[in-house]
């Protein structure tokens, strides 16, 4: 499923913001970008996706800043004590003055501020990311939900359009015997101008006939169509079961147009792999 979702917040000095995008995929697959002082979090934040989701994959990004107003400086005293020596000569030789230290705090690398939270502020800052990251997952799975609603109505048209061409093939299935019948004396009329006894011709009818029933083939179509209804009126997860269902279709498909002798069916058979071929590409969206 496809989807994206943002939630942040604020602690202390630190605002932070997770960025999550969902796209299609069979398995479940969570990848992270997070700063380095929080990476420790990441076995908790996969345990919160797994317990939402089954299937697609996902990106989230956490996005870490600190408001540099509100940061604890520090001074580098090694710095500043290495400037101060530096400039006593020329204080000595009276080519400068002594060196304030307003002045020496405005040179860069003395007066700095930490990049990663302090160790007193991680717990409370852990607990608020975990927090926002399951509203992150709360709304992508709404995101999420959304798309599969649209993408039920897309999967059941496409087995409302199954279930019809496999009813026009039944009806094309039932004419079959004759229409071999004829076909087969037709050609035997062009090629023996005496003909055939009754007999055989009426037991080649019966071989060509039974080698080209596709009666099974259509009844399991119309039992596949109605689990696919089912799984699809259940909810997740069905995906899976549904990509197995696809291949079904697929396999019944293929065995009505090897089946085919007529022009008619193929054409049927051809329109039910589209058909089918549309439905195991959208199932992959599917939870």
């Amino acid at each position: 499923m496809t989807g994206f979702s943002r939630a942040g917040g604020a602690l202390g000095a630190w605002s932070w913001a997770w960025e999550l995008k969902s796209v299609n995929g069979r398995n479940f697959e969570l990848r992270f970008r997070l700063p380095p002082a929080l990476e420790g979090l990441e076995v908790a934040l996969r345990d919160q996706a797994r317990a939402r989701f089954s299937r697609g994959n996902v990106q989230a990004a956490l996005i870490l800043k600190r408001d540099d107003s509100r940061a604890p400086a520090l001074i580098n005293e090694t710095r500043l004590k290495a400037l101060a020596e530096a400039a006593r000569p020329f204080v000595d030789a009276g080519l400068a003055a002594p060196p304030r230290i307003d002045g020496l705090l405005l040179v860069k690398g003395v007066l700095v501020t930490s990049d990663e939270p302090a160790d007193e502020e991680l717990e409370a800052l852990h607990a608020a990311v975990l927090a926002g990251f399951n509203a992150a997952l709360s709304s992508l799975d709404v995101s999420r939900r959304e798309e599969g609603a649209s993408l039920t109505a897309l999967l059941s048209a496409l087995l409302d359009e199954l279930e019809a061409l496999t009813k026009q093939a039944s009806g094309l299935a039932a004419a079959r015997p004759e229409a071999i019948r004829e076909r087969l004396k037709a050609k035997i009329d062009d090629l023996l101008p005496q003909g055939l006894d009754p007999d055989r011709l009426a037991q080649e009818t019966a071989l060509l006939a039974v080698k080209a029933d596709i009666r099974e083939e259509l009844e399991r179509l119309l039992e596949h169509v109605k689990s696919a209804r089912v799984l699809l009126a259940g909810g997740s997860p069905a995906g899976r079961k549904l990509d197995f269902l696809s291949q079904e279709f697929n396999r019944e498909a293929n065995t009505l147009c090897s089946k085919s002798s007529d022009s008619d069916l193929t054409r049927i058979g051809l329109a039910m792999k589209a058909a089918v071929d549309q439905f195991r590409e959208q199932v992959q969206n599917v939870e």
